[in-house]
């Protein structure tokens, strides 16, 4: 087999006769455009052959499809379950869970301090498969991932249906700073809340991106402490149009709620701008129970892929 030649069409450079392959002359517009056609057609046929591997497990994709995730993983993906705060959403084990007047269950956090929010609500937990999902979407753009998201974000508003008076809830996406929105491309919150629009009745909600903006740019969450957290989000949103916003009931929606620092700011913002119920629905949100152990490495985690994508 060593006197085998391979017929190799290159666009980026030319290889020469010792690279044993053969390479048609770019100046032949028809043999170029052959040679295109024919480079197309093997390149399908070769992702249709050998689809790339699930970017959460590494196990070989059997389907294609936009979103290089296997089934499993998808599958996997489940909704918080157990006891959680009627406010927050957090989970509540049943030693420090506070039942409240009306029969409803409280964390300690929002039984001593209301939220600006009137109630949280998520799909799933902050952890494997559905925090790296969302890293798919928020820092390898993988764009196809907000469809899924969308379907959470979603379930999540579906809890929070009761609650909404008659008429067209304001959705507001948590905003990025201008000079992230241009680094990333895209908005991961508003890409994943217009997903989850076409899943939900129409009509039922307004979707309005420009409603709230981050007029300050500000520094990683990750690290800090509760305190720190407040002082860094204070001053960081404004509400554009104020005048929309007066008696509306507005629905907050972010990919991962972790302490509430964020969507408590933006709805104290939103309050104040007359809104008169806030409402979050987030795709993710960190459970103490889950995530005390872990937390470190998550953060360290999470640091070393913000940094990586700059």
């Amino acid at each position: 087999m060593a006197g085998r030649r391979r017929v190799v069409f290159s666009s980026s450079k030319d290889l020469s006769p010792s690279d044993g392959a053969t390479v048609f002359p770019r100046g032949n517009s028809l043999v170029s455009s052959l040679a295109t056609g024919f480079s197309n057609v093997a390149t399908a046929l070769f992702a249709t052959l050998f689809p790339e591997d699930c970017r959460l497990c590494g196990t070989p994709l059997t389907n294609i499809s936009r979103l290089p995730v296997c089934c499993e993983c998808l599958s996997s993906l489940s909704r918080i379950d157990g006891v959680l705060c009627s406010i927050c959403g957090e989970r509540l084990t049943v030693p420090y869970a506070t039942s409240v007047e009306d029969g409803e269950a409280q964390c300690e956090m929002c039984r001593r301090a209301q939220p600006p929010y009137v109630q949280a609500a998520a799909y799933g937990s902050y952890e494997s498969g559905l925090r790296e999902l969302i890293h798919l979407l928020k820092y390898d753009r993988v764009r196809p991932a907000a469809t899924v998201l969308g379907r959470m974000l979603a379930e999540a508003i579906g809890d929070l249906r009761v609650c909404f008076r008659s008429g067209p809830i304001l959705m507001v996406p948590v905003p990025l700073h201008a000079r992230k929105l241009r680094q990333r491309g895209f908005n991961q919150s508003e890409l994943i809340a217009r997903s989850a629009l076409k899943i939900l009745s129409a009509g039922s909600f307004q979707l309005n991106a420009h409603m709230l903006e981050r007029q300050r740019e500000t520094q990683s969450q990750i690290g800090l402490s509760r305190h720190q957290r407040r002082e860094n989000m204070r001053g960081a949103f404004v509400v554009a149009r104020s005048q929309e916003i007066v008696e509306r009931e507005v629905l907050l929606v972010d990919d991962v709620m972790t302490t509430g620092t964020t969507v408590s700011e933006c709805a104290r913002v939103l309050r104040r701008a007359g809104a008169c119920k806030v409402y979050v629905a987030t795709v993710a949100r960190t459970l103490k129970g889950e995530t005390q152990n872990a937390k470190p490495q998550f953060e360290v985690e999470d640091a070393l892929v913000m940094a990586a994508h700059g």
